[in-house]
């Protein structure tokens, strides 16, 4: 009988996720970056929507408010709300990065990965709230984010290797 995924490895619960969620219009579909699309290349391995400043410009005049990026005060906030989030929780937290336009977390497999997004974000934007960093009208972040399962002991050290010292550099296969 052949099987089609990896031999004596249970892979039907990941041990931990690398989640990336972004803030509100900090990149947009076009972008020099390149970026994916909800329907069209949403496919892993399929290459990504090419720059394309025609579509960065009608993306960036759908946006119903301001770009948004994160200062030192309020990334040491989203910082710490994400660390409350794992402590009320109970998740175990490997690694955090909170940048300027985004935030990635490292953390154990304790439940739906889109809750626990979900939670850090909502955790986060409370906190900037009751800082008065942000007012009620204010969209801090994006739509979803980025959901990385890491399978493997060495997909969690290639995860926290590249959130706490590769930001700039191309995100590792977690094959």
């Amino acid at each position: 009988m052949k099987r089609d995924y990896i031999e004596f490895q249970d892979r039907s619960v990941a041990l931990a996720y690398l989640i990336t969620f972004r803030c509100y219009g900090t990149w947009l579909h076009g972008d020099e970056r390149g970026s994916v699309g909800r329907r069209s290349s949403n496919v892993f391995g399929e290459p990504r929507i090419k720059p394309n400043e025609t579509l960065r410009r009608i993306d960036g005049d759908k946006l119903i408010g301001s770009p948004f990026n994160l200062g030192v005060r309020e990334r040491q906030i989203v910082e710490k709300a994400i660390c409350e989030v794992c402590t009320v929780r109970g998740y175990t937290l490997f690694a955090l990065n909170v940048r300027t336009n985004h935030a990635h977390v490292v953390v154990n497999n304790c439940g739906k990965v889109e809750r626990m997004m979900d939670s850090f974000k909502a955790y986060s934007t409370r906190a900037l709230r009751e800082a008065n960093l942000i007012d009620k009208e204010t969209k801090p972040w994006s739509r979803h984010g980025s959901t990385r399962y890491l399978w493997t002991e060495e997909h969690i050290e290639k995860a926290v290797d590249y959130v706490v010292n590769s930001q700039g550099g191309d995100l590792p296969t977690f094959d």
